[in-house]
């Protein structure tokens, strides 16, 4: 079975027959132990500081089926190589354009993107409340808000109403989380800990929600809830929604309440706050842990992970465009 690979200061990237060996380097350009890996057994990495790498080596990747994401020091998602598109289709590009240009297809589509993304963060407040955390006035008003949802018939009015929840659910982490204040969403940069964390958690599930699609026929840039644009899959934002409550969010409450993380773990920064290094190894191995994670699936009668679970929305959204089934977001139901 193929694996992730989270890799940190990668240094010198070669090719040895069928083996990958990074050669780590320090800012002094003093080489480190190199590490050696089959190409068989890797599906993708995720790179952390610079890697030096030419051509060759990047089209070995790329028939191997191996994707790399690149995040910079301030912990910001970069970009990514993924290799050429062995799925592609003409009909599902026809068929996501079709329903893009439907303004009743799209906010259809919009809308219950946003209702499985906000009742999943719900369930999240449930769980909590039920364990003494008091977030049943913030449940009423999300709720009452969720109720708007399918009303809209405007994408902006969609994302207003959508920024409200959200509003309102990171109130919720305030009583949720121990030791740490989160005061409010801050981005680019983020203003402390919590906020570090939601980012830096966001971007991972982009990157993989991003894979995930690769491996279907959807293209990523073609989206409904988000606005196509340049240099971004707006489709892996989409789909994404709906599981950062789910595996982010759950990971982010779970390295801070048991103490996985603490204050000294972070580089507090003029305006920003950053992961050491040591962080991001911790939370990335709890994310990984969720990623694996197994439930009993309703449909498929068997147990399927996570991860899978992403893969499986994307066909989910695959057989609505081209009218095979209705899309319904996936919900949890535990």
């Amino acid at each position: 079975m193929k694996k992730t690979y989270y890799l940190f200061n990668p240094g010198r990237l070669s090719r040895k027959d069928n083996t990958l060996k990074f050669t780590p380097m320090n800012e002094e350009g003093v080489e480190g132990k190199p590490r050696y890996l089959p190409v068989e057994q890797v599906e993708q990495f995720y790179m952390f500081g610079s890697v030096d790498a030419n051509s060759a080596m990047y089209n070995f990747l790329g028939k191997n089926d191996i994707a790399v994401h690149f995040f910079d020091y301030y912990d910001n998602y970069t970009g990514s190589f993924m290799p050429k598109d062995g799925l592609l289709s003409g009909k599902m590009i026809l068929a996501q354009t079709t329903a893009y240009s439907d303004k009743n297809h799209r906010i259809i589509l919009a809308q219950k993107i946003l209702d499985g993304a906000s009742y999943n963060m719900i369930k999240n407040l449930k769980y909590y409340d039920k364990r003494g955390k008091d977030l049943e006035p913030i449940i009423d008003k999300i709720e009452e808000l969720r109720a708007k949802l399918l009303t809209t018939e405007e994408i902006n009015e969609l994302m207003g109403v959508e920024g409200n929840i959200r509003k309102w659910y990171y109130e919720g982490f305030e009583l949720i989380i121990k030791d740490f204040a989160m005061n409010g969403r801050s981005m680019q940069p983020p203003r402390n800990e919590v906020n570090s964390l939601i980012s830096f958690g966001n971007m991972m599930a982009y990157s993989e929600t991003l894979r995930a699609i690769h491996k279907t026929q959807l293209n990523p840039t073609i989206s409904y809830l988000h606005s196509p644009g340049d240099r971004r899959y707006s489709l892996a934002l989409d789909i994404s929604e709906i599981f950062k409550p789910i595996i982010v969010d759950r990971v982010i409450f779970k390295v801070l309440n048991k103490g996985i993380l603490k204050q000294k773990d972070f580089d507090i920064q003029l305006n920003r706050v950053v992961l050491k290094e040591s962080a991001r190894k911790k939370f990335i191995e709890a994310f990984q842990n969720r990623l694996e994670e197994t439930i009993e699936h309703r449909s498929l009668k068997r147990k399927v992970s996570y991860k899978h679970l992403i893969k499986l929305e994307c066909y989910k959204l695959q057989k609505d465009l081209l009218k095979i089934q209705e899309y319904k977001a996936f919900k949890m139901w535990w």
